[in-house]
């Protein structure tokens, strides 16, 4: 699936299309599929860059952004943000909290009367 990148006051070279890709494609290690990615880039008058991410996965969305002045720096700031929201949607069902309600049951013992 390829992303939706969109530049404001920018415009979207092939190396920054190819670097955002790039790092979509090094998300799959999760297994998690993606049914919508989108990329947001703008420079605002200060000169700093700000770049969003948000996509869209069966178990919810993930939305992440990053602003700083070298935009490639961004770029990689906003994706580890996003690869730790997968990394907890991912494991999430092996989580401690899913592990407590395999509890075993307590035995009653029977008395003699």
């Amino acid at each position: 699936m390829t992303a939706n990148i969109t530049g404001k006051n920018l415009d979207i070279t092939p190396a920054i299309r190819e670097r955002i890709e790039f790092k979509f494609k090094k998300l799959e290690k999760y297994q998690v599929p993606f049914i919508s990615q989108q990329a947001a880039i703008s420079t605002e008058p200060n000169r700093q860059f700000k770049v969003e991410i948000s996509a869209a996965i069966p178990g919810g969305q993930l939305v992440a952004s990053a602003e700083q002045d070298d935009m490639y720096g961004a770029i990689t700031e906003v994706f580890q943000k996003l690869e730790r929201q997968l990394n907890k949607q991912a494991h999430k069902p092996a989580s401690r909290r899913a592990s407590h309600s395999n509890k075993p049951a307590v035995e009653e013992e029977e008395t003699e009367a």
